[in-house]
């Protein structure tokens, strides 16, 4: 295990659909290993793949004392609705008031490649829903009403971190085309 440096917004894989696992093998069970020591250092309630460069559908979770993590999942979103401040490890020190469905049933795998069902309503749905946009690409300031996208726009360009450099891109074990961006 090994906590891994997280990708910053302007990195191109946090805007990347990620690809589907289709290895259930050491390598996974190591990504999900360092997925999960990465958010509980960091410390975060979700974590997904493409923010520690690994272009691969897979996230952790961290709420209500819950850990646990999910491999190509699919949702079932309510339709009622609930707004609340969200923040993201990979736009650090930015929160802005988000609307996500109430409830999720989340459907997809673990690390050995079983099928999981994980249900959640308020904070467990919110991050379940978060880290799903980062497997297709989507941040949550994507999700923002248009003055609240305008704000969290200008408090990117502000941020002390904004122009960070990329990290170097490299092989990867995990990536399934090779390379991990």
């Amino acid at each position: 295990m090994a906590i891994q440096p997280i990708r910053l917004f302007g990195d191109p894989v946090l805007r990347t659909k990620a690809d589907p696992v289709v290895d259930f093998d050491k390598e996974l069970r190591t990504l999900v290993k360092d997925l999960t020591e990465t958010m509980m250092d960091a410390p975060g309630a979700g974590l997904a793949a493409p923010q520690i460069g690994v272009s691969l559908r897979v996230f952790t979770y961290h709420v209500d004392g819950e850990l646990g993590h999910l491999i190509n999942p699919s949702l079932d979103l309510s339709e009622e609705q609930q707004d609340g401040d969200e923040g993201c490890l990979s736009l650090p020190g930015m929160a802005f008031d988000t609307r996500r469905a109430m409830r999720v049933v989340a459907k997809g795998q673990n690390e050995h490649g079983d099928p999981v069902t994980l249900e959640g309503s308020a904070m467990l749905a919110r991050c379940v829903q978060h880290e799903t946009d980062h497997l297709d690409g989507i941040l949550f300031i994507d999700r923002l009403d248009r003055e609240q996208r305008k704000l969290a726009l200008r408090a990117l360009r502000e941020a002390e971190w904004a122009g960070a450099p990329v990290p170097t891109v490299k092989d990867s074990p995990h990536a399934t085309h090779g390379l991990a961006l």
